[in-house]
Formats: C-alpha cells, sequence, structure tokens
C-alpha cells in the first residue's frame, strides 16, 4: 500500500513543514468470483474474502507522542458498483413467520416478503457512503481516542478468533446470524456514533472501551450501546475477551454478546478456537415490525371487522414478538497450514440454539489460497452446513449473508472461487 505524502501539494497559504509530517493512503479491496449454492446456478459474487472497500485514512504527527488519525472506507460492491448487497440467494425465509400459520394465505405470503424478502438487501440499509468505517480520533502516550462509526470490541475478539478470517462460506459468522436471517444479528459488527478508548501495552496486552447513545449500533436503532475487549497480542498469541451491549429503543436490554478466543502461530501452523454467547430478549427490530402492520396490513383489514383485523395482529405481534429473540451459544475450531506462500484452512463450527425451536446448525469448511504475490491470491472453499428443525443457515460470504436453504432443516452448500487483491 503506497503513501501520498501531502507535503509535496503544499500551497502558499499552508505551511510546508506542517503538512510534510501528514500522510494520506488511500487504500482498498477488489474481490470478486463465482458461488455454487446447493440448488442454484453459479452467481458471480463480490466480497468472497474480504469485503471489496474503497477507503482513505491518514494520520498527522502532532509532537509529544500525539498523532491525530482518521479513517473514511466504503463498501464497493465489484458485480453491480452499487454500495448496498443482497443476500446470496433468493429463497424465502420462514422463521420469522413461525406461529403464524392462522393468517390467511395471501396475508402470510405478503407478511413472508416483507420480513424476508427474497434476496433482499442484507447489508448497509441506509445506503451510507462510509459505512464500513467512519472515524476520527488522537493517539496519545496514554492510548487512543476515537469517535465515529467503528468495529465494536466484541466484535474484533470474534473475528481474530475465525478461521476463515469472516470471509467465504467457512466463516464463522455463517451460522451465528440467527437463523431469521441478517435480521437477527449473531454480534453487532460496528456501532454509530460512537466514542472509543483504546490502549495496546509493549507487553502485548491490550483493551478497548466503547461507548454510544440514542441512535448507536449497527443498524442506528439503540437507545445506548457499551462494549469492551481485553486482548494479548505477543509470542504467537492473538487472544481476548470482548462484551457487547445494547438497548431497544425504549431502554430495554437487546443484544447482548460474550466472545473469547482468538488464534496461536507456531511455525507453518495457525491454531484458531472461538466461543460466543448470544442473547436478545428485545430485537431493536421489533417496533419496525409492529409499525409496519400498522400501516400497511391494517388498513387492508378494516373490512373484515375490528375483531377479526384485532385478532390477526395479536397473532402478527405475538409471534415475531417471540420468532425475533435469540438464545445461542456457538464453538469454532480450526486451522491454517502454510505451505510456502500459500496456505490450507479447515474448520467446523457449531451453532447451539437454546429457543424452544432448537434449531442448531454445524457448519464445516475446508478452503485454499494461492498466492500470486503479497497483495492477489486465488482462492476456493468448499462449505457444508448441517441444519436442524427450523434452521435455513446457508454458508455465507464476507461481503453478504447467504441467504436460505430452501425448506427449513436442509443441508446447506457452497464451492466458492475467486480472486482478491489487495492496494
Amino acid at each position: 500500500m503506497k503513501k501520498i505524502v501531502l507535503g509535496a501539494l503544499a500551497g502558499a497559504c499552508i505551511p510546508t513543514l506542517a503538512l510534510a509530517q501528514t500522510s494520506v493512503q488511500l487504500y482498498g479491496i477488489a474481490d470478486a468470483g463465482l458461488m455454487w449454492q446447493r440448488g442454484s446456478s453459479p452467481k458471480l459474487i463480490s466480497g468472497g474474502e474480504d469485503g471489496s472497500r474503497f477507503g482513505i485514512k491518514g494520520q498527522e504527527d502532532l509532537g509529544r507522542g500525539m498523532k491525530a488519525v482518521f479513517n473514511l472506507e466504503a463498501r464497493v460492491e465489484l458485480d453491480t458498483g452499487r454500495q448496498q448487497p443482497t443476500l446470496i440467494n433468493e429463497n424465502q425465509g420462514y422463521y420469522l413467520t413461525r406461529g403464524m400459520e392462522a393468517l390467511p394465505p395471501n396475508l402470510l405470503a405478503a407478511v413472508r416478503s416483507a420480513l424476508q424478502p427474497r434476496g433482499g438487501p442484507a447489508v448497509n440499509p441506509e445506503n451510507a457512503l462510509f459505512d464500513r468505517t467512519s472515524m476520527v480520533g488522537l493517539i496519545t502516550p496514554l492510548g487512543a481516542i476515537l469517535l465515529g462509526r467503528m468495529y465494536t470490541p466484541g466484535y474484533e475478539v470474534f473475528a481474530a478468533a475465525d478461521t476463515f478470517e469472516v470471509g467465504t462460506g467457512g466463516t464463522w459468522g455463517s451460522v451465528t446470524g440467527g437463523t431469521a436471517g441478517f435480521q437477527a444479528l449473531g454480534a453487532d459488527i460496528r456501532s454509530q456514533r460512537a466514542l472509543q478508548y483504546r490502549i495496546a501495552l509493549p507487553s502485548g496486552l491490550g483493551g478497548s472501551v466503547m461507548i454510544a447513545g440514542r441512535g448507536s449500533g449497527y443498524y442506528g436503532l439503540y437507545n445506548k450501546f457499551w462494549g469492551a475487549a481485553i486482548t494479548y497480542k505477543a509470542r504467537g498469541w492473538d487472544v481476548g475477551v470482548g462484551h457487547n451491549h445494547g438497548y431497544d429503543p425504549s431502554g430495554a436490554p437487546s443484544l447482548r454478546t460474550t466472545t473469547a478466543g482468538g488464534s496461536y502461530a507456531w511455525n507453518d501452523w495457525k491454531f484458531f478456537a472461538g466461543w460466543h454467547d448470544q442473547r436478545n430478549r428485545h430485537s431493536t427490530l421489533l417496533p419496525t415490525y409492529i409499525a409496519g402492520w400498522d400501516a400497511q396490513i391494517a388498513p387492508q383489514l378494516a373490512a373484515l371487522g375490528p375483531a377479526t383485523a384485532a385478532a390477526l395482529r395479536a397473532v402478527f405481534v405475538n409471534n415475531i414478538s417471540i420468532n425475533s429473540q435469540q438464545d445461542a451459544v456457538s464453538y469454532q475450531l480450526g486451522a491454517q497450514y502454510r505451505i510456502g506462500a500459500n496456505r490450507i484452512l479447515a474448520s467446523v463450527a457449531r451453532q447451539n440454539d437454546r429457543t424452544p425451536s432448537d434449531s442448531d446448525a454445524t457448519l464445516f469448511a475446508l478452503g485454499y489460497n494461492y498466492f500470486l504475490s503479497k497483495r492477489t491470491d486465488i482462492y476456493a472453499v468448499a462449505s457444508f452446513i448441517k441444519n436442524d428443525n427450523e434452521a435455513q443457515y446457508s454458508p455465507a460470504t464476507a461481503g453478504a449473508p447467504g441467504g436460505f436453504t430452501k425448506t427449513p432443516g436442509e443441508d446447506g452448500r457452497a464451492f466458492q472461487l475467486g480472486v482478491r487483491h489487495r492496494f
């Protein structure tokens, strides 16, 4: 990655001396390939191994051990040129509408389409320009203070423990996102409107604390959010423990996650292990679901009479309140083995669903990276998910969730072949 030093561009109104200590770096990842999922034709995808992106980051040396820093990073979908990826397949998800069979068939189909649209938008619902990262901060001798939209402490530990580095169909996240799809986040990946403190000691110990108020969290729907992590990165170890805790618009506890794990590098081997607990009794999206019914469905039911309309609403509200909850624990073990410049990856992950539906899932994955250079590689990954009961997990990518299997309990299978270039 090359730096553009702004000192060479100094104008008459800006001191050259100050600019000589300032640098801005343009960087990015271009990643695209083909993905085969069970029962579907090959599909051209963006962000198989790493989400495709374009970023700008920089720093200014302020002296006395202090630096000003910033980072703006935008999502780029190479298959469409847009910034809002869709689910990988167009299968219908059924989990959020469990128990709603009392609704008239046409109405039930409409509700399913609205809640879990086939092939609908999956990430960046706000269509934000810099949804991946938008941050400014100060680095001091006592740690860094950062403000903006950033990765959460808990998710950073989750990513460090993932054998497939949160990419391809082998990523641990393929089975932790909730079988309701991306509407049921398994972890707050980022939080907007956040204030973060980070520190890294020479011994390898480090930590971070993040707090945020109204309008925070991944969807920007939290009343408040906080997270913290303790890490150790030295002597081949990259391990940590992290916790995230969000609160819904009314202030009730929403998604809470605790993650522990990481990796250990030894000769040509790198071993990974992770544990992830997720609970959510009050989904931040629940008020949106109910408001959608009242605004779009209720007017169409007026002709049925108040009693019938109220009964159908009760069916919807009671079941969506239950179906949007989460209670699960997940485990992941894996390893990477280097063969020269290349590597083999293998992992197994288990999502143990503790809700009454008992919709467990087990992921097996095998991958290979062939590095053409330090910045360009070709990857191939095969993944298999054994779904139980009402689970519909389908292998995902780094850039988008995998969508759903055609029917609940059906196994999810995928093969990916792609190329990644980092610049």
